[in-house]
């Protein structure tokens, strides 16, 4: 082979797209539960992996397995069949301790009722996932990530004392506080009225931006789903279209 064809070949090599490494990867993934009528099959053969940065909405009717399928994906259950890869690691493979300390490296949550702890403020609340992973410095990134979703005034409040769309940008601050490289949100705008939700979305998807996470939500809201680059249809527990 002459200099020239292989100088050509490198070239060619080095200007070929490179793959995206799979965020989270589910293969067969399947979920029974045993009820005293009989054995329930809640997923069945669920398959699909998404790609770093990627954002992905889960839709579908209620009962159709949409937030089985989050807590599968998110390690807080674990699947009857089939595994789950979290940035390559499969997590059936872990104990619930290890599943927790995954979570606790790389994902954040938001969910519809906030869960905010009711005895911390907003700030101990956002402060409290940076205490859990023995960060040193838990107070001042805390105080600007709740400033950046407008709440520097509200630092000292009580959940009681906030209204629903601020407890909601408390959740959200609390979830991006440690830059997670994967974000789940299961109906985060679901006890939101439609104004406050809108702002809650606008606010999802800018602080998602910026941090360039992977974003994997449920919701029954088809603008909120709009807003994802890819869409998860279930349908009595199977994956219908992707």
């Amino acid at each position: 082979m002459s200099n020239d064809t292989t100088m050509g070949t490198i070239m060619a090599d080095s200007t070929a797209p490179v793959a995206t490494a799979a965020a989270l990867q589910a293969t067969g993934l399947g979920k029974r539960v045993m009820l005293p009528s009989g054995e329930l099959t809640i997923l069945d053969d669920v398959a699909f992996s998404i790609a770093t940065g990627d954002s992905v909405a889960i839709v579908g009717a209620s009962g159709s397995g949409k937030s089985t399928l989050l807590s599968l994906l998110a390690g807080l259950d674990t699947p009857s069949d089939g595994r789950v890869l979290l940035d390559g690691q499969p997590l059936s493979t872990l104990d619930e301790d290890g599943r927790a300390r995954v979570r606790g490296e790389k994902v954040g949550f938001v969910f519809q009722n906030f869960q905010l702890l009711p005895s911390l403020t907003a700030l101990e609340n956002v402060m409290l996932p940076l205490e859990l992973r023995g960060d040193r410095d838990v107070e001042s990134p805390a105080r600007s990530i709740l400033e950046r979703v407008g709440l520097g005034p509200r630092l000292g409040h009580y959940p009681r004392q906030l209204s629903g769309g601020e407890q909601q940008r408390v959740a959200l601050a609390r979830a991006f506080v440690t830059r997670p490289s994967l974000l789940f949100a299961d109906e985060p705008t679901g006890n939101l009225d439609t104004h406050t939700g809108q702002a809650i979305i606008e606010l999802l998807f800018e602080l998602n931006a910026d941090a360039g996470t992977t974003l994997v939500l449920v919701t029954h809201d088809e603008h909120l789903a709009s807003r994802c680059s890819r869409l998860l249809r279930l349908d009595g527990g199977r994956l219908v279209a992707s």
